[in-house]
């Protein structure tokens, strides 16, 4: 898997690039997917701009914490990653600010924070949502097996 990381906001990426690799990698396997030529853009922004595209491609009108775009097919934009096994899968916005405010609520340190919002939006991008209840357990089921006995990150908060 080829994870892309850059920050329009400024700070290092270096620390999260390796995790999420790791942590793409083991999303992968949990799902069976044998893909390894797989591409993701990770995109750190401002709280102005998250807010900005969760109104632009959700209509909220609020920030957020993460929000995923995949890659849609011209000749038929009902077609998903599993469809067509495409190499680039989209790209996943990160707001630092609000998964710092995120994290404290959750006593998480901010590693475990941003990394969890990236397996988040890495399983919007392989098809999984969360808007109906049944949806949201296979989900959170599928976030609990990825991070079942990984201690990637700094626990301290």
């Amino acid at each position: 898997m080829n994870i892309t990381v850059e920050s329009l906001v400024g700070g290092k990426t270096s620390p999260y690039d390796e995790l999420f690799k790791k942590l793409g990698e083991k999303t992968f396997k949990v799902l069976n997917i044998e893909k390894e030529d797989s591409d993701v853009n990770v995109i750190f922004v401002d709280i102005e701009t998250i807010h900005k595209l969760n109104l632009a491609f959700r209509g909220i009108d609020r920030p957020t914490d993460v929000i995923s775009l995949e890659e849609v097919h011209e000749e038929d934009p009902n077609l998903k990653f599993f469809d067509k096994y495409q190499s680039f899968l989209g790209e996943i916005y990160i707001c630092f600010e609000v998964a710092d405010k995120n994290r404290k609520e959750y006593g998480n340190s901010i590693e475990r924070e941003i990394c969890f919002l990236f397996v988040h939006g890495l399983l919007h991008l392989l098809g999984y949502d969360h808007m109906k209840k049944e949806d949201e357990e296979i989900m959170f089921s599928l976030q609990d097996k990825i991070f079942d006995g990984e201690d990637l990150w700094n626990q301290t908060k």
